[in-house]
């Protein structure tokens, strides 16, 4: 099958500011490192950006690789993933954050082999990528996104565009998918772990990785080197408190009174 990964990045972020064009090194920058690990992995990325003058730039280095790009909604992701599945006809694609800096191909491909095999419209990532191991995102069908952009306008919001759907768990509930849970790899990191680009500590954390490590290196190959060094997790563990506060302060719109129609 043909492995499609959308990846899901903007200029704006409010953490760390321009976060994906921040360097590992003096050469390879964030984002430049998410295109190649996928495309050495036989991983299609699409880039999944916004229509923001700000975003010009991700758009210029996705032209250097040679890279598909899709401008969309700026704080509305999901609508953002569903226009661009539409405009390149995607059967199946899963979701890699731009923030996730070593994401597990590895993983991604067995999510979308999954999706492809029993015609699910949802994977969800395994319970250790979602609690900080960042190791895959969601595998989605043609059929389970239109369904998710069908969902969407049974909430109460002024403009779809600006509709903030980061927090996208919310969004799945109650919604008549056939879904199953990727249970992840028998590597996977299984401590403590806070494996996603937020903030300068993140920052520090992968530039120390990525000197030893560089750009292709399997997950599995990194995760053995954190269990035997585990202390090198603190750099930026305590993060998490505030990204945790963040998850439970969000609350979702009420829905319109309207019947619901799920097919």
């Amino acid at each position: 099958m043909n492995y499609i990964g959308l990846i899901t990045v903007r200029t704006s972020s409010s953490r760390l500011k321009n976060k994906c064009l921040l360097y590992l090194d003096k050469n390879i920058r964030v984002i430049e490192h998410i295109f190649l690990r996928c495309i050495q992995s036989s991983i299609t990325p699409i880039l999944c950006t916004t229509k923001k003058k700000s975003d010009n730039i991700l758009i210029k280095i996705a032209k250097k690789f040679k890279i598909k790009y899709f401008r969309g909604s700026e704080k509305n992701k999901i609508l953002r993933w569903h226009d661009c599945a539409l405009k390149f006809n995607l059967n199946y694609f899963h979701t890699i954050d731009a923030d996730d800096v070593y994401f597990d191909p590895i993983s991604v491909k067995r999510s979308l082999k999954l999706a492809f095999n029993k015609k699910a419209d949802l994977i969800y990532p395994s319970n250790n990528s979602r609690t900080g191991g960042a190791s895959e995102g969601y595998t989605f069908s043609k059929k389970g996104i239109k369904k998710l952009r069908k969902n969407l306008d049974l909430y109460s919001f002024k403009n779809m565009n600006t509709f903030d759907t980061e927090m996208i768990d919310s969004f799945l509930e109650d919604i008549n998918f056939k879904k199953y849970f990727f249970k992840g790899e028998s590597y996977e990191y299984k401590g403590k772990i806070r494996f996603t680009l937020d903030y300068k500590e993140d920052l520090k954390l992968f530039r120390l990785l990525f000197n030893k490590f560089g750009i292709y290196e399997k997950r599995k190959t990194i995760n053995d080197y954190l269990r035997k060094n585990k202390k090198i997790l603190n750099i930026n563990f305590f993060k998490n408190k505030l990204w945790d506060k963040k998850q439970k302060n969000f609350k979702l719109p009420k829905k319109n009174q309207l019947e619901k129609i799920r097919n």
